[in-house]
């Protein structure tokens, strides 16, 4: 699909939270979840950028969506450089 430019007038919540219409939600692949990063230019200017996905995304979602509840469990390892209960992926 070729690039585009679209303007669209959004308002934010009493709570202070905006929506991304669901053109561009479709458009773009956004899901639940994903990551942004927010830049404010200047008075009233604000850059939204979305976060690249993680490596390993969506893998602890299949891991936990196991049918079997219990089969995964915590374990401590030195080997993982990383308690294993910490659901954050390793620095890269």
């Amino acid at each position: 699909m070729a690039p585009y430019l679209t303007n669209m007038r959004i308002s934010s919540s009493s709570k202070g939270r905006v929506v991304i219409p669901a053109d561009f939600l479709e458009r773009d692949g956004i899901r639940p979840g994903d990551a942004f990063d927010i830049q404010r230019l200047e008075q009233g200017k604000y850059l939204l950028q979305r976060r690249p996905a993680r490596s390993n995304q969506g893998v602890i979602d299949w891991l936990l969506g196991c049918p079997e509840k219990g089969y995964f469990t915590a374990i401590d390892s030195e080997s993982t450089g990383a308690d294993a209960r910490n659901l954050e992926p390793f620095a890269e």
